[in-house]
């Protein structure tokens, strides 16, 4: 590894992998934002247009549907709780973050309900500006969805995340000013550059220790490659909130970036014991004995995990990627597989990665067999920047089934394949 890029930062592969792992997680908020990251390098690498950016563009897409189904389902909690208001922001929110059409009229349905009932209980009426001009016809043949659809404030998404939030951190963000408003909604919508330069603002109008906008501010250095700024933001404001994890998953990079474990371990160590097992942090102190190459102890640490806690993918799948380390070839593939079975048992789309590796595996032990020939065909298509790999094994595999005309013709695409790839 070269001296500058010791200093440059995870690469955007690196980053689609620590999104998928949040994805499964569930965590949509904080995988869309590392997707974000990896779309921000590839662009800064004039790599816009490739295969990798627009794979990583649809996983944004599938994390804001995902983070816009949460915000409905919180929305639905908070109207059966009475908190009328608050289901509006949410559905508000859903509707600005989703792209499904139908998933947004089925949103405006909602609201227009929520109107309905208020204005029957306490004939008080929502703002009547809120959906103007998206009547169904103008919905169904809007060429732009986004032009016929009215525009949400930036206050009312502002307050629509910080219902989100705990309540008393909604409230100190609700306190902090403009500058935090434009700043936080702009971090929150990938717009990096923008929001540090409005949380710096917010951070100068409001310099009390142990102010939440640090955290915002570091996040917002972090995904721009500014580690160091990041860093000491974050180990002060650790220090009046040991309980913010989202401060620990970016400490933690920080210090493994650095190959300072040490100092990681010492961190999780001291996270308050409520939160200790958490899939949050269990995924951190693996990974950190992982990234220290302590790979019998991050192995051990997993396993433990899964014994106590059941069946975890993004677990299991770290525990996979570990037996790989400690050439275990055979544990996990078996690993690999079980995930696949249980994607294909829920009918979940099954990760490229995964099915990569389980491929490899396989392919590895020398098994030929029309399972893993099928997995490599379905690999080629839905990941053509590596087709030069697939194709070769896709045609050594027919080879191997004495199928010498198939085998010669995938071996012809492998061919062609390096030699468009060359000539790039």
């Amino acid at each position: 590894m070269s001296f500058f890029n010791l200093f440059s930062g995870p690469t955007p592969e690196k980053l689609e992998h620590k999104g998928d792992t949040l994805f499964d997680a569930g965590l949509w908020g904080q995988a869309k934002q590392a997707y974000e990251r990896a779309v921000h390098k590839l662009e800064k690498n004039g790599e816009q247009g490739t295969n990798t950016h627009g794979r990583i563009l649809e996983k944004i897409g599938l994390t804001r549907e995902a983070l816009a189904r949460e915000h409905q389902q919180n929305a639905q909690n908070y109207l059966e709780g009475g908190y009328i208001d608050e289901a509006r922001e949410f559905l508000l929110t859903a509707f600005e973050v989703s792209a499904d059409n139908e998933f947004k009229k089925e949103l405006k349905q909602q609201f227009q309900a929520i109107e309905d009932h208020q204005r029957l209980s306490a004939h008080q009426t929502l703002s009547e500006d809120l959906f103007y001009g998206l009547d169904d016809d103008a919905y169904e043949n809007s060429d732009d969805n986004e032009e016929s659809f009215a525009q949400i404030s930036e206050n009312e998404e502002f307050l629509a995340l910080c219902n989100t939030l705990p309540p008393e951190v909604s409230t100190a963000y609700q306190g902090y000013g403009q500058h935090f408003k434009t700043g936080y909604v702009a971090l929150n919508q990938g717009a990096f550059p923008a929001a540090v330069i409005s949380l710096e603002k917010a951070m100068q109008e409001n310099p009390q220790p142990g102010c939440y906008i640090a955290l915002e501010l570091a996040t917002a250095y972090w995904n721009l490659d500014r580690p160091d700024e990041a860093q000491a933001l974050l180990e002060d404001f650790i220090s009046y909130h040991p309980d913010a994890l989202p401060a620990y998953q970016i400490l933690c990079e920080i210090y493994w970036e650095q190959k300072d474990f040490p100092h990681a371990e010492s961190l999780l160590d001291a996270i308050p014991e409520e939160l200790t097992q958490s899939l949050a942090v269990v995924l951190l102190k693996g990974e950190t004995f992982f990234q220290s190459e302590n790979y019998e102890e991050a192995k051990s640490f997993y396993e433990g995990f899964l014994a106590t806690y059941g069946w975890h993918e993004p677990v299991a799948r770290e525990l996979a990627k570990t037996c790989e380390a400690l050439g275990e070839s055979d544990k996990a593939r078996n690993i690999y597989k079980a995930i696949i079975n249980n994607c294909t048992g829920c009918s979940t789309k099954v990760d490229l990665e995964i099915k990569d590796r389980y491929a490899e595996l396989s392919f590895a032990t020398g098994i030929r067999n029309s399972d893993i020939l099928e997995m490599y065909l379905s690999l080629a298509r839905e990941n053509p920047e590596d087709a030069i790999r697939y194709f070769d094994r896709i045609s050594r595999i027919y080879m191997a089934q004495d199928n010498l005309h198939e085998a010669a013709r995938f071996r012809a695409f492998s061919d062609r394949a390096k030699k468009e790839k060359h000539e790039d």
